[in-house]
């Protein structure tokens, strides 16, 4: 099966894997970020990149400020994959999208096997934050903190008005964001933290278990906001692990347990 959509990259195709994972970047990230991800997983794993508006081959769009409206526009370019399991990777802002579209999924009959929330507080532990409101510099020195992007690059003016738009909607989509209450999703989340994150204390990762009535796992890495650049392999054994564990799951308790959306 193929798809010409601007949202979605299949960098490493496997059309004989039985669940296909969808990865969400972080604020200014794209599609690429995941493309050693992508390698690593098949063919066991069909991978599928979600690339924002505002960036590389899209740079020329608007950015989607608002991230109820991003989650939408992503579940319905997701819609023509539904034909097998899907599971969800998101690391950080890519987290809590992850969330509304695992919402938007279990609501049209196609729960998730599993939502990874990486590097993300849950989405009712909020916090007040103002990046996109910052001046340029402002929003320079919250990369450094958070140590995501290339050294480099921070001293490339070119480059930085280049992503600058786009990392300023992205963090709008987070910043403006609010939490409704409803009912724990159906689907097992992971929550997936680094031990000196400055994002995400171990209180606000653990928050994530109240989300969801099908599981919850917590693991904790060494690092900061970006721990899984250090440790791919230890996150790609827990995505196989879990997948594999839920989709057996499903597997072995068949219809029933599959309209619950277990």
């Amino acid at each position: 099966m193929t798809y010409e959509d601007p949202w979605l990259r299949r960098f490493h195709p496997a059309p004989d894997a039985p669940v296909r994972l969808v990865c969400l970047p972080h604020a200014g990230g794209s599609a690429s970020f995941y493309f050693p991800m992508a390698r690593a997983l098949a063919p066991a794993m069909d991978v599928l990149a979600v690339q924002y508006p505002g960036r590389q081959d899209r740079r020329h769009e608007p950015g989607v400020t608002r991230l109820t409206e991003l989650a939408d526009r992503i579940a319905d370019a997701l819609a023509p994959w539904t034909d097998r399991p899907l599971a969800l990777f998101g690391h950080s802002m890519g987290g809590l999208l992850g969330y509304e579209i695992a919402s938007r999924l279990e609501d049209a009959g196609h729960a998730p096997v599993a939502l990874f929330a990486s590097a993300r507080r849950a989405p009712s532990r909020r916090r007040v934050e103002s990046v996109h409101l910052r001046s340029d510099a402002g929003v320079i020195d919250e990369l450094k903190l958070l140590d995501g992007t290339d050294s480099g690059l921070l001293l490339d003016d070119e480059l930085l008005r280049m992503i600058l738009p786009a990392l300023r909607s992205d963090y709008e989509a987070i910043e403006t964001y609010r939490h409704h209450p409803r009912p724990p999703l159906s689907t097992p989340i992971v929550a997936l933290t680094g031990d000196t994150d400055p994002q995400v204390t171990a209180d606000e990762a653990q928050s994530w278990s109240a989300h969801s009535s099908g599981g919850f796992a917590l693991h904790t890495f060494e690092g900061g906001h970006f721990y899984l650049t250090r440790h791919q392999a230890e996150v790609l054994d827990v995505i196989r692990r879990t997948v594999a564990r839920e989709s057996a799951a499903s597997v072995s308790a068949g219809p029933a347990y599959r309209a619950m959306g277990g």
